[in-house]
């Protein structure tokens, strides 16, 4: 997809398009809109990048309590994004078994209660096992350093997210 068509778009059909590159929240698009018109790919990214990171702390944690927990009842239910469902998928948490499916639980819930949202990765750079690996680990972190290790795999994710609208049509997007 050309740049252009990007910077042509009105504000309605940019925040549709990339409404969800950041979880369940289409007020960053909606907000970065206004720079518009963006180099490249990569100025859109830095611009959401940016923003992101001048959040204060409440909202860089709304941001992360947009997300579902991996492997929970979003998935179960069949209620995730389109982009989640694939990205869990990829990262094997859809065909856990059920001594997994209680282990994630367990740590989602542990996580959620110690940090106050919930556990983010970008699943599609890691395997289940690297998942629940780091899942663990990172339970060990303080909240400051466990928020800021959490907004960061968010633009990992969005990162791979704009990268997918990029390179497809945006025709079948809109």
């Amino acid at each position: 997809m050309d740049i252009n068509v990007v910077n042509a778009l009105t504000y309605e059909d940019f925040v549709k398009l990339f409404g969800n590159v950041v979880e369940k929240c289409p007020l960053i698009p909606a907000a970065i809109w206004s720079h518009l018109p963006f180099k490249d790919l990569a100025d859109v990214e830095a611009h959401i990048r940016e923003f992101i990171h001048s959040l204060p702390d409440s909202g860089k944690e709304g941001v992360l309590r947009c997300h579902p927990d991996l492997a929970g009842l979003d998935l179960q239910s069949g209620t995730l994004t389109r982009e989640s469902q694939e990205e869990q998928s990829q990262a094997g948490m859809t065909t856990l078994d059920s001594a997994e499916s209680l282990q994630m639980y367990t740590l989602n819930t542990e996580y959620k209660e110690r940090f106050g949202f919930p556990f983010v990765i970008c699943a599609r750079l890691n395997s289940k096992a690297d998942i629940v690996r780091q899942l663990s680990e990172r339970l060990k972190n303080d909240r400051a350093a466990e928020r800021e290790r959490a907004v960061e795999e968010v633009t990992k994710i969005c990162s791979l997210r704009l990268r997918n609208i990029f390179l497809s049509d945006i025709q079948t997007k809109l």
